[in-house]
């Protein structure tokens, strides 16, 4: 036991007064006369007794009175278990991702979770609090009380790993008390690696009652027809309670179409007339509600500029492939070629050119950096030296002279762009094509198409908003039998579409793909986004004919933006969150099952037990009361 003021005690001399004044009584006896004192000696004898038990008694309790009195001001107490830990600075670490709108038994866990913080912090309590998206340095629970009950949900993960980097930077030398409150959805591995031992940290982990939840991932265009699009959109549902799933579609805020998702199945086909389309497809349950929306837009596909450098007679197959309906096409032969038309193009093809000269070299680099596309279709005239002094001006790549083998194209990149989302499934049992001769190509640019020994036959230099897209070999039907494939079309259809030129346009935010707009901007003007609710100004970079814009971690709110140069509207897009933390199912907290678990409340009561001292003065003055009360009773009864 300590004392709060322990010079106090100096005043337990005092005790000494009660017993001078019990054991030194100085009274004076007065005579009383009595007619009959037959019966005094033994009233005498019985009095004497008495009296002296009640002398005892009182000087006793006077003593423990005036001791407890004296010991009370003394203030006395237990020291805390943890002493150390008092000046601890206090940091809570909050998830605000989107699985924490997840319902819990007194609603969603992040409301809850605030409303546990400000109903526990102490108001005396200094701390710093750091969400996914947010910070609050060096502050008190009244000052961002408000702050914390407008929190919403953040498009940015949680991640323990980057909070506790900027944790390390604050105040290093000093001791901390570590709160981090999440779900455990979007724990990894390396976020216990990232828990530093020296500091105590405390986990909290509120869990949702309903695991169960429905999400829209993706709408695309399946199918083209002469008048409609078919849009197919794909659902993903969590959890073991499946259900019939209403599945809506909406044109701006107009319901389109809606219908019922059958149990067990996770696609659903929409028709709609082709044309612009701005709108998004809904969901409805019980649960997440971010990634019940899917916003998309479909713009009417204006005519890809395609031209075709080559003789007449070889380019007869791809004039088939880009028809007028989608496509503006010329044919120039090379030397019949206007220069200058290239930079209005879109995409320009060169098919089987005995030499590629340097004048055209030059144009097609200043195309490509321009944003074009260009296809380089090698002739078995074509010597490797030109080839590779053309496709050096795009990358570290090398032609190797022709051979005379027969080769068969065997493997396809499904992932890359041209063939990404058009097949099914992976076809791996199909008519494969060869090529009788073959020119050899050295770089470290990935294949689309490759050979059964593993060498290229199409292979892509990937530019900032543009490709050159280069063949390996002739591609007549004397060389080659590709013609008469399936692949022929999916491939020049798909290199020569234009960047976000058709299909579905739709973005998830903060994924840090650029989006490119057909715009001529001086370089004063710039390009804003915005809708009702929101505008920002993404970082834009300005190329010939396109803005290429980067989003960042914009906008802050899922839905369809326009495109606007000053008050003219460009395009629109659609923006979205990320579906990573739709299953509710998949619980990650095991991977912090060494680190303390407690709920918000216990924590808080915790420390503060923990970390105050016991102070028991309160027991002394109550005993010095019930001392008190019990002299008060002693000479009230004892005679």
């Amino acid at each position: 036991m300590h004392f709060k003021y322990p010079e106090i005690l100096y005043f337990l001399f005092l005790l000494i007064i009660p017993i001078i004044v019990h054991l030194f009584q100085l009274r004076k006896f007065q005579k009383e006369y009595f007619t009959n004192v037959k019966f005094l000696k033994e009233l005498d004898i019985k009095t004497r007794k008495s009296s002296q038990l009640k002398k005892w008694l009182l000087l006793f309790t006077r003593l423990f009175l005036l001791a407890f009195i004296i010991l009370a001001f003394a203030q006395p107490f237990f020291k805390a278990k943890d002493t150390q830990g008092k000046h601890n600075e206090l940091f809570v670490v909050l998830d605000n991702s989107y699985s924490m709108q997840a319902k819990g038994k007194q609603g969603e866990l992040l409301k809850r979770a605030v409303q546990e913080l400000l109903e526990n912090i102490p108001e005396e309590q200094n701390f710093t609090l750091l969400t996914a998206d947010n910070s609050f340095y060096d502050t008190d629970i009244r000052s961002i009380q408000k702050d914390l009950q407008n929190l919403g949900y953040s498009t940015t993960p949680f991640s323990i790993e980057n909070e506790m980097a900027k944790i390390k930077t604050l105040k290093p030398n000093k001791g901390k008390d570590i709160i981090i409150i999440t779900d455990g959805k979007s724990l990894k591995t390396q976020d216990l690696q990232a828990l530093d031992q020296d500091y105590n940290i405390i986990l909290s982990v509120p869990k949702a009652e309903n695991t169960h939840n429905i999400s829209v991932d993706s709408v695309y265009i399946h199918q083209v027809l002469d008048e409609f699009y078919e849009l197919k959109v794909k659902v993903s549902e969590y959890g073991s309670n499946k259900t019939e799933t209403s599945v809506a579609l909406y044109d701006q805020e107009e319901l389109v179409a809606k219908t019922l998702l059958p149990e067990g199945q996770n696609e659903i086909i929409f028709t709609i007339p082709k044309e612009d389309f701005n709108g998004y497809v809904s969901v409805e349950d019980n649960s997440l509600e971010y990634d019940n929306y899917y916003f998309f837009n479909i713009s009417k596909p204006e005519k890809i500029k395609v031209t075709l450098i080559g003789a007449e007679t070889n380019n007869e197959f791809l004039t088939k492939i880009y028809t007028e309906d989608h496509f503006e096409l010329t044919n120039f032969e090379l030397k019949a070629l206007d220069y200058n038309i290239i930079e209005n193009q879109h995409t320009v093809v060169l098919n089987e050119l005995e030499e590629i000269p340097q004048s055209l070299i030059v144009t097609l680099k200043a195309f490509v950096e321009n944003g074009g596309n260009v296809i380089v279709i090698p002739s078995e005239q074509t010597t490797a030296q030109n080839l590779t002094n053309f496709a050096s001006q795009f990358g570290n790549i090398i032609f190797e002279p022709i051979q005379n083998q027969k080769k068969m194209v065997t493997k396809i990149s499904f992932e890359h762009p041209v063939f990404k989302n058009v097949f099914e499934r992976k076809t791996e049992n199909f008519q494969y094509p060869t090529v009788n001769q073959s020119f050899g190509i050295k770089g470290n640019f990935p294949p689309i198409l490759s050979y059964e020994d593993g060498s290229v036959f199409l292979t892509e230099i990937k530019k900032d908003i543009s490709s050159l897209y280069l063949f390996s070999a002739p591609i007549n039907k004397q060389n080659s039998n590709f013609q008469n494939s399936p692949l022929v079309v999916l491939s020049f259809y798909n290199m020569a579409q234009n960047q976000n030129s058709s299909g579905v346009v739709s973005q998830f935010i903060a994924d840090g793909n650029p989006f490119f707009v057909e715009a001529n901007l001086s370089k004063e003007e710039i390009l804003k986004v915005r809708n009702k609710t929101e505008e920002f100004i993404p970082s834009q970079q300005i190329f010939n004919r396109k803005v290429q814009l980067n989003f960042n971690e914009y906008p802050r709110n899922a839905g369809n933006f326009g495109v606007y140069k000053n008050e003219e509207l460009l395009t629109y897009i659609g923006f979205n969150y990320n579906r990573t933390e739709s299953d509710l199912t998949q619980d990650n907290s095991s991977i912090l099952s060494d680190v303390t678990q407690k709920s918000i409340e216990s924590i808080f009561s915790d420390l503060q037990s923990e970390r105050t001292d016991n102070n028991i003065w309160k027991w002394f003055v109550l005993l010095g009361l019930l001392f008190l009360i019990i002299e008060i009773l002693i000479q009230k009864f004892v005679k």
